[in-house]
């Protein structure tokens, strides 16, 4: 039987966010849910791209540094098929790449305001 070693959150949230900064992905921020009661997850780690193209070339980003830095991959992903919420799942930290447009629509930060929100910087690569 092949034991794998468990990723902490911790890595697994940094790993998700150089996949992103990788792709330029704007206004990442990392909402930290580990105080939250009735929270499923550890973290949400979110950002947006300007088009559906960008959406998706985060996601693919995401996944492939996740997988290469830290050998792990999504448990479940959704949205691809239209680009505009594309959700990666890895229990522990679940990564939403939006479009812009839909990012304001639907709110996350906002959904989650008594958790504690940390933006992170962006950098040029």
């Amino acid at each position: 039987m092949k034991v794998t070693k468990k990723i902490s959150s911790k890595a697994l949230k940094e790993a998700i966010i150089k996949g992103m900064q990788e792709i330029n992905a704007h206004d990442i921020v990392c909402i930290d849910l580990r105080k939250i009661p009735s929270a499923v997850t550890d973290f949400f780690v979110i950002c947006h791209g300007n088009s559906s193209t960008q959406v998706e070339a985060i996601s693919k980003s995401i996944a492939e540094t996740t997988l290469t830095d830290i050998n792990q991959k999504p448990w479940h992903q959704e949205g691809k098929t239209n680009a505009e919420w594309i959700l990666l799942d890895y229990v522990d930290v679940v990564a939403h790449v939006f479009y812009s447009d839909a990012r304001e629509f639907y709110n996350i930060e906002g959904l989650w305001g008594d958790a504690q929100i940390e933006k992170i910087e962006d950098i040029t690569i």
